[in-house]
């Protein structure tokens, strides 16, 4: 085992040596479930769908984390604003209760697993809802509390990032009060500027704490849940690019606060984000679609997950209509090749499956290693059944679902028409056999001639 992964904690590349080679554990930053999740945002969980399975391809065994936010999450960096979940209430029409938050939640989430499974990523081991715990939450503020961190102000528990040495060092480099890259500060009571909050109170809805009756902060959530489930220290944290500046620096400084130990995570991985018109892809901006906007326009949401296997996961991309049918087709001439191979798999060949690792060793290089599936079909050096063996065993990475394909039945008018092809074809009608053929085109299928035989395929 090689695998190199880019670290954003050390701005490099870096060989991954988990902290127990006997399991690796990871935490993934999960949705905030007041909406629909668009294609932007499921990008990220095809990426740690992605790192889930070539981690588990090199034989580790793996225990993934993931928080499903339905509370304290607000529309601001800076601590202010509306909690989303709240938004969502109110979007909805539903009175502001914790009953009705938690319905909503379970709502949405349903609708992110969906969305999910139609991209064919795994569930992570232990999928949690941040309102179940609280009592953690506030365990963890407290033991901040204890050692001198905090301070409260009218709204809420506040970090003090000024008893933190290297507080922003995700992001690059030491922030200081004066940082001209901190966000502006919309509380004049904060002692500095980038002090978080841990507890924002709030006496219409809340849960009841030592604090004041109120709502755990975002960043303090991930921190109590991941520490619960994985311990104080652990190998991989996964996340968007924009969680780097804010939400994952403060979840280091508690953490690491708290602990006394560093770091609280060794691999700090993110995706970039996926453009709309060269802007970023945001529900904020009413600047984005889901996926369902995707298969209502009938294209497979594979093809999705096809499209953003072509770029690393570290690229920025601009999703437009034009690139998304182009992978389509280029997944729909993959599924016809590989059903081309018979029905027999044989031995893996073990010269491509060493090629196949060395790309996704280097920080899951998938653009070269969807290339290699093309040089692969048009190795006659390699015989059917390998190939088809290979092609299985490299999806165990890529999941494009090739384990589960099967040739459709094609439709008994389909057919009918194509008997009337060939009995023209016969009779050297040529004329009546391109009229056909193009019905049958127009009904979604097509025909391709090869000598005395065909072949029929869904378009």
């Amino acid at each position: 085992m090689s695998l190199q992964f880019y670290n954003t904690l050390k701005r490099k590349k870096e060989t991954f040596e988990p902290i127990d080679v006997n399991e690796i554990k990871m935490y993934s930053c999960g949705p905030t479930v007041y909406y629909d999740a668009h294609i932007g945002n499921l990008r990220a969980y095809v990426f740690t769908d992605l790192l889930c399975r070539v981690i588990r391809y090199e034989g580790l065994k793996l225990k993934q984390i993931m928080n499903i936010t339905d509370v304290g999450h607000l529309s601001s960096d800076a601590d202010s604003g509306e909690d989303k979940m709240t938004k969502g209430l109110l979007r909805e029409g539903k009175e502001l209760t914790l009953k009705n938050m938690r319905e909503l939640a379970e709502f949405y989430a349903k609708k992110f697993q969906a969305d999910i499974q139609k991209l064919n990523i795994r569930p992570a081991d232990g999928m949690y809802f941040a309102s179940d715990f609280i009592q953690e939450d506030i365990d963890l503020i407290k033991k901040l509390e204890e050692k001198g961190y905090t301070y409260q102000i009218s709204d809420g528990v506040y970090f003090d990032i000024s008893k933190m040495s290297d507080y922003g060092v995700l992001r690059g480099g030491v922030l200081t009060n004066d940082d001209s890259r901190s966000r502006l500060a919309e509380n004049s009571e904060k002692k500095n500027r980038n002090d978080f909050v841990l507890w924002k109170l709030d006496n219409k809805i809340g849960f009841d704490s030592p604090f004041g009756k109120g709502f755990p902060g975002w960043h303090i959530e991930c921190s109590a849940m991941s520490m619960k489930f994985l311990g104080e220290q652990f190998d991989i944290h996964t996340g968007g690019v924009d969680h780097i500046s804010i939400h994952h620096t403060n979840e280091i400084a508690q953490s690491e606060c708290a602990t006394g130990k560093k770091p609280y995570v060794r691999f700090w991985m993110h995706n970039e984000h996926v453009d709309m018109g060269g802007i970023k892809m945001a529900k904020s901006e009413d600047n984005f679609l889901t996926l369902d906007s995707i298969i209502e326009k009938g294209i497979n949401p594979l093809a999705y997950r096809f499209w953003l296997l072509t770029a690393s996961y570290r690229t920025k991309v601009n999703f437009t209509w034009e690139a998304l049918e182009g992978a389509e087709t280029a997944l729909k001439r993959l599924y016809r090749a590989f059903l081309d191979l018979g029905d027999e798999a044989g031995d893996v060949s073990q010269e491509y499956r060493q090629k196949f690792q060395v790309f996704i060793e280097d920080d899951l290089d998938t653009p070269q290693a969807l290339a290699l599936v093309w040089d692969l079909l048009k190795d006659d050096n390699v015989s059917n059944a390998d190939k088809k063996a290979t092609l299985l065993d490299f999806d165990k990475v890529l999941g494009l679902g090739l384990e589960d394909l099967k040739e459709e039945i094609i439709p008994e008018e389909i057919m009918k028409l194509v008997e009337e092809r060939e009995q023209a074809r016969k009779n050297k009608d040529f004329k009546k056999s391109d009229e056909i053929r193009e019905k049958i085109k127009s009904l979604g299928y097509e025909i391709k001639d090869s000598g005395d035989n065909y072949k029929i395929n869904k378009i």
